[in-house]
């Protein structure tokens, strides 16, 4: 939620965004209630595109579209 923008819109309520994930956006009457909102989305988001194989951008330092490296049962 580090890379999050929120905007306070002319009726007093908030629309809050992460810009590197497409479509990811929240409103709701304050910042808290839409930083809660966007973190569902955003949780919501990177699932349905894990699950259809779409590309995750890096956020937060956290790279999901990388492919796991196994380790030995010897390393164990």
């Amino acid at each position: 939620m580090d890379v999050a923008s929120f905007k306070r819109l002319e009726d007093g309520s908030f629309a809050g965004r992460i810009p590197p994930c497409t479509g990811v956006i929240a409103f709701a009457e304050s910042e808290e209630e839409c930083r809660i909102e966007l973190q569902s989305v955003f949780e919501e988001w990177v699932w349905l595109g894990l699950r259809h194989g779409h590309p995750i951008p890096v956020v937060g330092g956290i790279n999901l579209s990388q492919e796991p490296v196994l380790a030995t049962a010897d390393s164990l």
